[in-house]
């Protein structure tokens, strides 16, 4: 995109406080945002983790704050997906267990920047970062295997939220999708 998509605005809001708005609604109690290394926060008020490996995506992110907490489940939702609001991880959360997770599946893959992990899938993030396998597709159906999370089939009506703004031409500050 060529700038921080974090920084996209919305209604005046910046997408990365407003994915925190969100999170909060679906009932995070631990917010933390995952940066680059060298990335500087945006607030110095909201807790960060960063990337214990550059340049190896979001998975990177994701390994970083399961490393940072001990047990329970993580919420993840990536900047880029405005659309997605509270409700979107009420489903998931019906669909965790002990040590399992929950992502949505739709007719393209997983919804992996959007979905819950158990604290124990950091062996596998790990693993595969040491690996340099850093597709997340492969990471869930790994998880999935394993039995660490479940796979709830994306109905049709809420695929609009999955869409994310990975190029300038998606971006649209007047759709800012649910508010929370």
């Amino acid at each position: 995109m060529g700038r921080d998509k974090a920084l996209l605005e919305v209604g005046g809001e910046p997408l990365w406080r407003r994915q925190i708005r969100i999170l909060q609604a679906a009932g995070a109690e631990e917010i933390r945002l995952a940066l680059r290394p060298g990335q500087a926060p945006y607030d110095p008020a909201v807790p960060v983790v960063a990337d214990t490996v550059a340049d190896a995506g979001p998975l990177a992110g994701i390994q970083a704050a399961l490393q940072s907490q001990s047990e329970g489940w993580l919420l993840v939702l990536a900047v880029d997906l405005p659309r997605i609001g509270a409700s979107w991880f009420a489903p998931l959360k019906a669909a965790c267990r002990p040590g399992a997770g929950a992502v949505f599946r739709n007719q393209d893959g997983f919804e992996p920047l959007a979905a819950i992990y158990p604290a124990e899938a950091l062996g596998e993030a790990a693993a595969r970062l040491q690996r340099r396998q850093y597709r997340l597709q492969e990471f869930v159906a790994a998880l999935v295997e394993a039995g660490r999370i479940a796979v709830l089939p994306l109905p049709a009506a809420d695929r609009w939220q999955a869409e994310n703004w990975n190029e300038a031409s998606a971006v649209s500050p007047a759709d800012p999708g649910p508010s929370a």
